[in-house]
């Protein structure tokens, strides 16, 4: 059971960094007035950038259910559980929950920690 809980919160993960990363481009940066044109590069780089790397932690969720590592199984666990209740927490936190991206980010969070 734990492990299709990991599965769920891989996907989960997935999702929610791809909602992520078009709400990024098409609501965010499309309306946004930054200045220099490089900056503003800079920063749509750097939101995408964690779009990659929640994507990547999903990928990486997905995955250990067949790693053979115990020791490599844990430590993505809780390093992922960790980025994600980061996220969690920052996105309710900056958005005063009003977003439900916490909510999201929280059920990855909750779901890598019951598959643990």
């Amino acid at each position: 059971m734990g492990d299709v809980l990991l599965q769920c919160s891989g996907i989960g993960a997935i999702a929610a960094s791809l909602i992520h990363g078009v709400i990024g481009e098409t609501k965010v940066f499309a309306r946004a007035q930054i200045e220099p044109k490089r900056l503003r590069t800079l920063l749509r780089l750097v939101w995408q950038a964690g779009t990659v790397a929640w994507i990547g932690g999903g990928v990486l969720l997905l995955l250990v259910p067949w790693m053979q590592s115990d020791h490599a199984r844990h430590a993505i666990i809780v390093t992922l559980a960790c980025v994600y209740g980061f996220a969690a927490c920052a996105n309710a936190w900056a958005t005063r929950g009003r977003h439900f991206g916490w909510m999201i980010f929280a059920g990855v969070t909750a779901l890598a920690i019951a598959g643990y």
